[in-house]
């Protein structure tokens, strides 16, 4: 979705901001996995499976892996050496906002990336065993496999965000939610201080769906918000976002949708979602944008 709007803005009118709630210690290194895609795909290096940087090695991993480390959390070379410079930076007193805007510079980003927060946020899953999990442990070694009971985002009632998120958002025409799992990628961004009422007082808020027919491409949304008790397809999606969004956009083939949800939900519209390769990132960007264009007025002089 960031990539996607670079097609249609100016960089100067793009302020990405990023969860950190899946950020651990791997390795004896903090990794921000949310961070590092969006930096790695904005600069078009990212990795053919969405994550890592693309054309990676992998040499550290493999020798770890033969002295009996376990290497299913997997980081390429230069990924590991970005880590390597971040956890650096960090026991040197930087925040995570200082070494994100550094690291986007040197790829050439031109539009801002900001994580929500620089205080430590962690994803905490409760499974219906009643065992807490690390988001990682629960999404990479155990393959998001477990059934979901609760979720909670440890530290961000106390999480102040990072310089630069709460000017952003009040200076925004319109807030873009992108198509990501809304429990487990969205509500920690919301949960820290601040931030949901920063975007619930903009009249503009549009969340695009993860959704195609009530499932997603890949990812265990669907599957967590069942889990947690929010209606099946685009009504949960409505649901997990209640009070917040002024439009909803849903992919062409769940148009249906914006007939049968539009009572409760009039800002439904149906586009193409399937926004992975650049191209047709850069179609939806601009179609989103001329659905947006009327509530934004007229277009600023430069």
């Amino acid at each position: 979705m960031a990539r996607a709007l670079t097609a249609v803005l100016h960089p100067d009118d793009l302020t990405v901001i990023v969860n950190i709630g899946d950020d651990d210690d791997m390795y004896g290194l903090h990794v921000s996995p949310d961070v590092d895609t969006v930096l790695y795909t904005l600069a078009g290096i990212e990795g053919p499976h969405g994550w890592g940087r693309r054309n990676d090695t992998f040499t550290v991993m493999d020798e770890l892996n033969e002295v009996g480390i376990d290497t299913s959390f997997r980081l390429g070379d230069r990924d590991l050496a970005l880590c390597l410079v971040r956890t650096n930076m960090l026991a040197e007193g930087a925040t995570l906002s200082d070494f994100t805007n550094r690291a986007a510079r040197r790829l050439g980003i031109e539009p801002r990336v900001i994580p929500v927060t620089d205080d430590p946020v962690r994803t905490k899953i409760k499974t219906v065993d009643d065992e807490w999990l690390d988001f990682q442990e629960y999404f990479v070694a155990r393959h998001h496999e477990d059934r979901v009971a609760e979720l909670r985002f440890e530290g961000a009632e106390s999480a102040a965000p990072a310089p630069g998120v709460l000017a952003a958002i009040a200076a925004a025409e319109a807030v873009i939610i992108a198509p990501s799992n809304p429990p487990l990628s969205i509500w920690p961004l919301l949960a820290v201080s601040g931030l949901t009422e920063a975007v619930s007082a903009k009249p503009l808020v549009a969340a695009v769906s993860p959704l195609f027919g009530g499932r997603t491409l890949r990812g265990p949304a669907a599957t967590v918000m069942a889990d947690l008790g929010l209606p099946p397809g685009n009504a949960g999606v409505l649901d997990a976002y209640d009070g917040l969004i002024s439009h909803l956009i849903v992919d062409l083939g769940d148009a249906a949708d914006v007939d049968s949800l539009s009572a409760t939900a009039p800002g439904l519209h149906a586009l193409d979602t399937r926004i992975g390769e650049p191209e047709a990132g850069a179609r939806f960007a601009a179609e989103l944008v001329a659905i947006l264009a009327p509530a934004l007025g007229p277009a600023p002089v430069r």
